[in-house]
């Protein structure tokens, strides 16, 4: 029996490929899975393409589907703390956040459940004698690629509302971090999802992501990952004909810090915007903007709590954040180090691997502070997705605002002031999908996430993110039909 899951089996690659699961605290091997190609690709569509055909699926009873995504809920919850041991060992970060992010994907699946049995359409009043309604049906064929940093919270975002739609899939999760999305998988199958209805391919994005965008019997295609590839994304989706999309390429989020601000609170959370799962979250806050009366006291404090931070294994007791996912992800962060210092950034801490024997395997980099950068620079304006954070004074809060708003991305930011109409008018002038304030980081399944400019298109989560899998119809019925008399001859 292999990884992939095509037409209600569990099946080999048809070329025999394997590719090896790497734990990333110590670079050990946690096992070997199987390595798709387009062939195998071709087969999960074909399987999608004709459950969502043949099978009483996009066509149940809404009720039907949302029972599925709460027995898958249940399962999940059941199974938590086995998934939550092999999220840590895939992706290195801390059991502790291993276990939210099982919580967090279990509550997707209950939200879409009961979203699912909701959603009866509307009521278009055009006058007597007409019933106009539209409604609202499954796309069809999803592909469905997932990144490897919340490989499993991520592919939650894009499964539950593609089945509580009504549709099929095909899921890519990450080539590097597979292993708790074929648990998912499982879990989907036990709850009954009839065959071909899910499907799930491993590999490289060059090669079975590739095929899976290009496919000309997928009709939908939602990817969470690099600006780059999203652009490749786009381009396939006109090469091989029109075909909805929706994509979230990262961010290179503003924390903006005003004078007024609770101080210790301020601190503590930066490090948690920063450095939560060593800053490989697309919502990190790595770009520090601090008003110019509390900079200095500002970024020596916070350079104290960050040289604080307990790195190590994320099973064990006490770790607080764990190593980078690759050894090739560590060398792309430490080369924006090294341009950091070139553009005359100030390292106030970190920029090295840690010097404990005990982390001397693993892919560990330890939290990185620059000070006196300017939004001139790479540092500033490129997404680095590691445990590097940039501080930029202002002095105005329309500085603050111009600051946080110069960017091509736009996925997040977050502000911290007492002065509560402060708040509220910095957060309608930021462009960005999610604005926290004196927070960072926590969202709910019931609020839509996305960003603006090159962060994406499209939004996943809330009731949004249920429609970007479904296309809206509007039904005209004439309740008294009689000769029209238009043509007269």
């Amino acid at each position: 029996m292999g990884e992939l899951y095509i037409d209600g089996e569990w099946t080999q690659a048809a070329a025999g490929g394997r590719r090896e699961v790497i734990n990333p605290y110590d670079a050990s091997v946690v096992t070997t899975v199987d390595e798709a190609d387009a062939a195998d690709v071709d087969r999960a569509v074909r399987a999608a393409r004709r459950a969502f055909a043949e099978e009483d699926w996009a066509g149940a009873p809404t009720r039907r589907r949302a029972d599925l995504l709460m027995r898958v809920h249940d399962l999940l919850l059941r199974d938590r703390e086995d998934i939550a041991r092999t999220e840590t060992l895939d992706t290195g970060k801390t059991l502790t956040e291993a276990r939210i992010d099982v919580e967090d994907v279990a509550n997707a699946f209950r939200y879409y459940a009961e979203l699912a049995g909701k959603d009866g359409g509307r009521v278009v009043d055009v006058g007597p004698d007409v019933l106009s309604r539209v409604v609202y049906q499954p796309v069809g064929v999803c592909a469905l690629i997932a990144p490897w940093n919340y490989p499993l919270l991520q592919a939650s975002w894009k499964v539950a509302p593609a089945l509580a739609a009504g549709n099929t899939f095909v899921l890519k999760p990450s080539e590097i971090t597979p292993l708790t999305t074929i648990i998912m998988i499982r879990l989907i199958e036990e709850a009954g999802a009839p065959p071909g209805v899910a499907n799930l391919v491993l590999g490289s994005g060059a090669t079975v992501g590739a095929a899976l965008t290009r496919h000309p019997d997928v009709d939908l295609v939602s990817f969470t990952g690099g600006l780059n590839t999203g652009r490749a994304i786009m381009a396939a989706a006109a090469d091989e004909g029109p075909r909805n999309i929706a994509l979230e390429l990262g961010g290179k989020n503003p924390n903006i810090v005003f004078a007024d601000a609770d101080f210790d609170a301020a601190v503590d959370y930066a490090l948690d915007a920063a450095f939560l799962h060593s800053g490989q979250v697309c919502s990190a806050g790595s770009r520090l903007l601090v008003e110019d009366s509390l900079h200095d006291r500002f970024v020596e404090a916070y350079a104290e709590r960050a040289r604080a931070i307990r790195l190590g294994n994320g099973l064990a007791e006490g770790t607080e954040t764990g190593p980078l996912s690759s050894a090739e992800h560590r060398e792309k962060v430490e080369g924006y180090i090294a341009v950091a210092k070139e553009e005359g950034a100030r390292l106030v801490t970190g920029g090295t691997r840690p010097d404990d024997p005990a982390l001397s395997n693993g892919f560990f980099l330890l939290p990185t502070i620059f000070a006196d950068c300017d939004r001139s620079m790479r540092i500033v304006q490129e997404e680095v997705f590691g445990p590097v954070v940039t501080v930029e004074r202002f002095r105005t809060e329309d500085e603050a605002v111009e600051l946080a708003n110069d960017t091509r991305y736009g996925l997040a930011g977050g502000l911290w002031t007492s002065d509560a109409s402060r708040a509220q008018r910095v957060a309608q002038r930021l462009r960005h999908g999610t604005v926290w304030i004196n927070d960072f980081h926590p969202y709910v399944p019931q609020a839509e996430w996305g960003g603006f400019g090159r962060s994406g298109v499209g939004r996943e989560l809330g009731p949004t993110g249920l429609r970007e899998y479904q296309e809206a119809k509007h039904i005209y019925q004439n309740l008294a039909p009689a000769p029209s008399g238009w043509f007269k001859g």
